[in-house]
């Protein structure tokens, strides 16, 4: 999720926790704590990895639940030594540290990017894709909560306004996972009919909201995408099929920077090619034809074959499809046979 809805869950999760008497340190604390995961992106940049590395060791050992359960336990031995608050209560503030580091990765998981929960351990990142990596209705109730707080300090009035704020959120990341359920269950019946119901898939969000979701679905030749507004549609849906080259995307798949992409990606990558250039889009982010995470992996030699290059990232261009006044129309709004996405 989006910095800023870090530090409001940090604050708000470390603020329920710890004494009220410690209400707006706690506040300050947790909005540290809560972004400080995310912090990765610094020694990332200073080591000067290439694009592909930085993209994939983002939310890598930095948001592991097992390294940061660890740092909070290191955090609080130091702090119980040189920090008033964590003497004072000790319990409450070892709680207080461990969940606004720990909910960090959890809730980035519930986005479509991919957080690598588990790492040390072998597996692929955690792929959740119900929750957009913006989306007010999320972060409004644990801003409003935190401001509340801060405002009442340690009233028990505060207290409530954080749990209401928490609980709400909470609601939201629910209501969420049964948008999802619902949208892929029109989506098996859309592909049952294609022959494609044990294809490779994922649905997710459309920018900040939960109402209007983008499916995408690996084809043996490329893949399909389409929307699914679960307020109005009630047709079938309709895909719009897509190219990919697989075979360039075959030649060059020992090359370690595809490897670690379709690692990352689980899988979800189109391949084209550009003035002899091979490029790699990530799918789950953006969409046809214009998508976040774009790389130049290899070139053409001429004679047919891939020669490795520096990996280069492409810049996205968002697009018609990404633009509020289509997605708003479209939410509410079914779209005839013959149409397809959304108008700008």
């Amino acid at each position: 999720m989006d910095s800023l809805t870090q530090i409001a869950l940090g604050s708000a999760v470390a603020a329920l926790i710890a004494p009220a008497r410690h209400r707006r340190t706690a506040l300050a604390a947790g909005a540290v704590l809560g972004t400080l995961p995310d912090l990765d992106i610094i020694p990332l940049a200073l080591l000067g990895v290439d694009p592909v590395d930085f993209l994939t060791w983002h939310r890598g050992p930095s948001h592991s639940l097992f390294v940061l359960a660890l740092v909070g336990w290191l955090l609080w031995l130091l702090l119980r030594r040189s920090w008033t608050p964590v003497r004072e209560a000790p319990t409450r503030w070892f709680w207080a540290i461990e969940m606004a580091l720990l909910t960090h990765p959890l809730l980035d998981a519930f986005t479509v990017y991919g957080t690598q929960l588990f790492w040390p351990l072998p597996g692929r990142p955690v792929m959740g894709a119900s929750i957009f990596i913006i989306d007010p209705a999320y972060t409004v109730p644990l801003l409003a909560a935190c401001a509340a707080a801060w405002w009442l300090r340690g009233r028990c009035s505060a207290t409530l306004w954080l749990l209401a704020g928490v609980c709400l959120s909470t609601a939201y990341l629910a209501w969420s996972l049964a948008a999802k359920v619902i949208v892929e269950r029109e989506v098996q019946r859309a592909l049952v009919a294609e022959g494609l119901q044990h294809a490779p898939r994922f649905s997710v969000p459309m920018p900040f909201n939960t109402l209007l979701w983008r499916v995408v679905v690996m084809t043996p030749d490329g893949f399909l995408e389409s929307e699914r507004s679960i307020v109005v549609d009630r047709r079938p849906m309709i895909f719009r099929r897509y190219a990919s080259d697989r075979g360039a995307l075959e030649a060059v798949s020992a090359l370690p920077s595809v490897q670690r992409l379709d690692w990352f990606t689980l899988g979800f990558l189109k391949a084209e090619q550009r003035d002899g250039r091979l490029v790699l889009s990530d799918l789950r982010m953006g969409a046809e034809p214009d998508y976040v995470f774009r790389y130049v992996v290899a070139e053409s030699n001429g004679e047919g074959n891939w020669q490795r290059i520096a990996v280069e990232r492409l810049a996205w261009r968002s697009g018609e499809r990404f633009r509020l006044a289509g997605l708003w129309r479209r939410i509410w709004n079914e779209p005839n046979p013959e149409e397809a996405g959304i108008d700008g």
